[in-house]
């Protein structure tokens, strides 16, 4: 797969008149022999894409949900090499585009060529790297885009215009528009300007743009989704595997497409 990929699957949630949904699971929790069967349920309940949490240990922008399925990935002794793999070995099997959610030392350490080069082996559309700031996305952008992956940007209710206007010009696939202020986790309400904030935002971007951090009900998915091209879930989406309800995970997919 490729950045390409990403797009695709995001003309055809448009032209279908929905919003995308693209749910959050951290790699390796439960162990990646349990990594396929997620995927692939979450691929058939239609999501568009998915976003793949890699485990590190110093993690700034998860809340406390994610911390701890990072933590018990890092216990499973899960691997970002071992990641990549797993992937590889299972392409044919998985359908839905696969963006990675990494911090940079672990690509970093893996080696910056190596690791683009085996994410394109192993199908990866896109990356989201929340510790790598614009100004140094040369660090990865010439590795990131010889293999025709997708560098995806966050902006968050903090952003002066300026920084907005350079975020958007330079995300690809999407663009991940900060919903809260402070790390990811379930919130019951969000900022009165928050439509505001992302009708800015969607002046400035030429990809899609999707709202993450603190969704965490199909209200929620219906409301944001509204406000933009879709969303991102991921600590509930956590929580509801955790506790074996998967039908309510099908449900906030649904929601977007009412949205």
């Amino acid at each position: 797969m490729s950045k390409q990929v990403l797009e695709q699957a995001f003309q055809q949630v448009e032209a279908a008149g929905e919003k995308a949904f693209v749910p959050y699971i951290m790699a390796g929790d439960g162990g990646l022999d349990s990594l396929l069967e997620k995927l692939q349920f979450l691929q058939e309940s239609g999501a568009t894409v998915v976003e793949l949490g890699i485990p590190f240990s110093d993690p700034v922008a998860d809340g406390p949900t994610i911390q701890d399925a990072g933590i018990r990935a890092l216990k499973n002794g899960t691997t970002l090499r071992d990641v990549l793999q797993f992937l590889k070995d299972n392409k044919d099997n998985i359908t839905v585009p696969i963006v990675l959610m990494t911090y940079l030392n672990p690509v970093y350490k893996y080696g910056i060529a190596a690791f683009a080069q085996d994410a394109k082996e192993a199908g990866v559309s896109g990356l989201i790297m929340p510790d790598l700031p614009i100004e140094q996305v040369d660090l990865v952008q010439a590795a990131v885009k010889e293999n025709e992956l997708a560098l995806i940007q966050l902006v968050t209710l903090t952003s002066p215009v300026e920084r907005i206007q350079k975020i958007a010009e330079q995300s690809e696939g999407f663009l991940y528009a900060v919903t809260i202020k402070g790390t990811t986790g379930a919130r019951s309400q969000f900022h009165n300007n928050l439509e505001a904030h992302l009708n800015k935002i969607k002046q400035f971007s030429s990809v899609p743009v999707l709202a993450g951090f603190g969704i965490s009900t199909p209200d929620h998915v219906k409301e944001l989704g509204s406000k933009c091209d879709g969303v991102i879930v991921g600590s509930k989406i956590i929580d509801l595997w955790e506790k074996g309800q998967q039908a309510e995970i099908a449900a906030l997919i649904q929601a977007a497409k009412e949205a």
